[in-house]
């Protein structure tokens, strides 16, 4: 009967075993329990995927043996191309090569723009460099995108749908950068105008008080105008608007001279463009406590020194709305930053973006640049100065529309000077307020969906070393607890047994 009993209840488990081996075969089951959901495809990226209509081929180039740290990027990314094919039905493919296998496969990842890093390995209480490679080239027929590097806890879903996007969607959405009006030219903002080629065709577009903006323009960009904007422009702006287009626009109120040591207020007529529309940007410089610096040279004896001295009138934005445009910064560098104020009516509505620190202030232009000026808490009686922000709804005519405005129209300029490099946020500010303004798919929000990285705190000495003896003896005293009470539950039951009177 026992006998029985045993072989049924195998029976049972071994069938339930294969039916979750079957059901495992055709459906995956995954726990996103991460505070970012990073492990969960995005609403833009299975949209991507669903409507792809030719195979896409991913092929990973990752050294193996690596350290933990960075070979858990090669499970993320295997774990993620899994997840790709089963959304899309498997037209996306993958495989993953070793290129420090064989040197055909190394010449073969080079080739392909994929360059090894050096990393530190220990090995045997020693450490050593090892070259290694973390890159993909995503394909599609004869086209492909490279992946050089997946850096660890980066935006590695943006990174892939980005490559996909860029190889299966034949017409890109067209971005005009206007011009006219002493604009930087695209090879002036390369590094914005090299994210943006991602997924639109940026083309330059010079207006003039005869040109109509084409409609196959839903956002146009102006960047640092520095000349007047004829009224026959700026109502060609707001004809542009009624169709229901939108401006990413990025202007200087005020600016500094360094030569000079001064600085002045400029009028280009987009400000008062704006107010028309209920935003005012005033002549003032927006002085900050966090702040860049600038390089002074002073003499001393027989030689002029270099000194970094902190200069306020270069604001550090750190405080950002929680908004798809910032979501992910942390610092903006400004250059002559002025604040915004909002007084439109009902129609309309103001979103700040970016915001100064909490020992802030303004200073009125014209002005004299002190660079040796003694700075205090009383220079900074302001808080929170709005910087940069959204304003939308009905701002010409009866289609509604919006406009992003940045105070600082230097801040995505790289300049005619090669190598000239932007911070990376800066670039990210403006590449994200073109893109939220153009692109309904939802990539923006991959574009800072990184992993977080939430290491154990430090802690004193003393506490470590309880800790290390509690992990060691907790566990022999919880088993030897068990035991004693199992010892006295069995002595307890013996006793009972030869308590019941027989009759």
């Amino acid at each position: 009967m026992k006998a029985a009993k045993i072989s049924s209840t195998i029976a049972i488990i071994a069938a339930i075993v294969i039916v979750v081996n079957i059901l495992s075969e055709n459906y995956s089951f995954r726990f996103d329990l991460t505070e970012g959901r990073e492990y969960t495809l995005s609403k833009a990226t299975r949209n991507i995927l669903k409507n792809l209509d030719k195979p896409v081929t991913v092929t990973a180039y990752f050294s193996k043996n690596l350290p933990p740290n960075i070979a858990g990027v090669s499970d993320n990314l295997k774990d993620m191309l899994i997840e790709y094919g089963n959304r899309s039905k498997g037209m996306v493919v993958y495989k993953f090569l070793n290129p420090n296998e064989k040197e055909q496969l190394e010449q073969e990842a080079v080739k392909n723009g994929i360059r090894p890093v050096m990393i530190n390995v220990r090995e045997k209480d020693q450490v050593k460099q090892q070259k290694a490679y973390l890159g993909a080239v995503v394909s599609v027929g004869d086209q492909k995108e490279t992946i050089p590097f997946f850096q660890p806890g980066a935006a590695m879903e943006y990174s892939l749908s980005t490559a996909i996007k860029k190889l299966s969607v034949a017409n890109k959405p067209a971005i005009a950068l206007i011009q006219g009006h002493g604009e930087p030219a695209a090879y002036e903002i390369s590094q914005v105008y090299t994210d943006l080629q991602i997924l639109y065709n940026v083309e330059s577009f010079k207006m003039s008080d005869t040109t109509v903006i084409p409609d196959k323009y839903k956002t146009i960009a102006i960047i640092r105008p520095n000349d007047t904007i004829p009224p026959k422009q700026l109502s060609e702006l707001d004809n542009f608007l009624k169709r229901g287009g939108n401006i990413f626009l990025a202007l200087n109120r005020v600016e500094g001279d360094f030569s000079t040591a001064t600085g002045k207020t400029v009028h280009t007529g987009l400000e008062d463009w704006l107010m028309q529309k209920g935003l005012n940007i005033s002549d003032n410089f927006v002085v900050d406590a966090n702040c860049g610096s600038v390089n002074v040279q002073q003499q001393q004896g027989n030689f002029i020194m270099s000194t970094q001295i902190a200069f306020p009138y270069i604001p550090v934005i750190s405080k950002f709305a929680d908004n798809p445009v910032t979501k992910g910064l942390e610092s903006v560098s400004l250059q002559f930053a002025s604040p915004m104020t909002y007084s439109g009516d009902s129609t309309k509505k103001f979103i700040p973006l970016a915001f100064s620190s909490a020992k802030s202030g303004t200073i009125r232009a014209p002005l004299y640049f002190d660079i040796q000026k003694q700075w205090s808490d009383h220079d900074f009686p302001m808080s929170g100065l709005v910087v940069a922000g959204i304003l939308e709804g009905k701002l010409a005519g009866a289609t509604d529309s919006r406009i992003i405005v940045v105070s600082d129209g230097d801040f995505a300029v790289n300049g005619s000077e090669r190598g000239n490099q932007l911070p990376p946020d800066n670039v990210s500010l403006a590449v994200n307020s073109i893109d939220w303004l153009s692109d309904e798919t939802g990539l923006i929000d991959l574009r800072t969906k990184e992993v977080t990285s939430r290491p154990i705190k430090e802690m004193a000495d003393g506490t470590k070393t309880f800790l290390k003896w509690l992990n060691f003896i907790l566990p022999i005293v919880l088993i030897i607890f068990y035991g004693l009470v199992r010892m006295q539950i069995n002595r307890n039951k013996r006793i009972k047994r030869m308590e019941v009177n027989y009759e």
